[in-house]
């Protein structure tokens, strides 16, 4: 072999073995990050765990909305009443470990979970649930929808590492936001959020568990003096009569809770509200009740909240 061929077999020889040892550095910097401890601070406390875990448990359909979206894989969670765009997860391949208020200690502890994910619901079993794994309560505030929902993304996103992703679906999210407010502050028509609950009602207004449709989307309140209180204000027919909403935003709890009765049709064929400004316009609206009462607060479930809004102001 000539010396030009050496040289030439000389310089492959140089270029496979760098190669090599750039993709081997590559691939240690990933399970550095893998095996990278975090600590997360919520609500609650602090929760140090590995940069994504494997064995995941959620307690918050919100959460695991987002996480489904993200294309991470879930252990275990509650299977009474999961929403039908999750129905996959009543698959047996994932673990039934108790209600949203009352977990099964012995299944949790059969998985040994690597983090468990909670919302207000699990607050009162937190310190349990923290003994069998590092817990971390993701919580929507009331009156504080999306500043909640972001920085519940954040923090999902820096522990399975989806940064990026989440910046991403969070543009999206605000986008959607911009183009309903920029509408609702045209027209200025009041709203009037009820929650039905086997024929009773309550109001919501600012401040309150469904406070996005007044605060972060614009609608003026038909009433400025509905209570914050977590429940809503109880409230009857001659009420809405009397507050005559251009907009009435219904959310039927009865339709999606074990041993509930949908009562929407009964508030529609009530003669006093029919005299309303909103039942006489088509502007009574009755919103998934999976997306707003069970899994609010996840990637999926807030954009089809804003597409439900967004096809009511066309």
């Amino acid at each position: 072999m000539n010396k030009k061929n050496w040289t030439i077999v000389g310089i492959l020889i140089v270029f496979i073995i760098g190669g090599t040892l750039i993709f081997k550095s590559k691939q240690n910097k990933k399970q550095e990050v893998s095996n990278k401890d975090i600590t997360i601070t919520h609500k609650l406390g602090e929760a140090r765990l590995k940069k994504n875990p494997k064995k995941v448990v959620v307690f918050d359909y919100g959460t695991l909305d987002s996480l489904d979206k993200m294309g991470v894989e879930v252990k275990g969670l509650p299977k009474s009443n999961i929403p039908s765009y999750l129905s996959k997860y009543k698959d047996d391949k994932y673990a039934n470990v108790g209600t949203l208020f009352e977990p099964n200690y012995e299944k949790l502890n059969e998985i040994k979970p690597d983090v468990i994910f909670i919302s207000g619901r699990q607050s009162k079993v937190y310190k349990e649930l923290n003994k069998i794994a590092p817990t971390i309560q993701l919580n929507v505030e009331d009156g504080k929808y999306m500043e909640s929902v972001k920085g519940n993304l954040e923090k999902l996103g820096k522990i399975f590492d989806k940064e990026d992703f989440v910046k991403t679906e969070m543009k999206k999210l605000d986008d959607s936001i911009k183009s309903i407010n920029e509408e609702v502050n045209k027209s200025g028509k009041k709203a009037l959020v009820l929650l039905a609950n086997d024929g009773a009602l309550s109001a919501y207004g600012k401040g309150s568990r469904f406070g996005i449709i007044h605060e972060e989307l614009g609608f003026p309140l038909s009433d400025e003096n509905i209570d914050t209180a977590v429940h809503g204000q109880k409230i009857s027919f001659e009420y809405v009569v009397e507050k005559n909403p251009d907009y009435i935003f219904v959310i039927d709890r009865g339709a999606v809770v074990q041993g509930g009765h949908k009562s929407i049709n009964k508030i529609l064929e009530n003669d006093l509200i029919k005299t309303t400004t909103a039942y006489k316009n088509n502007k009574i609206i009755s919103l998934n009740p999976e997306l707003w009462y069970i899994s609010s607060g996840g990637i999926v479930s807030t954009t089809e909240m804003l597409k439900e809004i967004k096809e009511v102001i066309k």
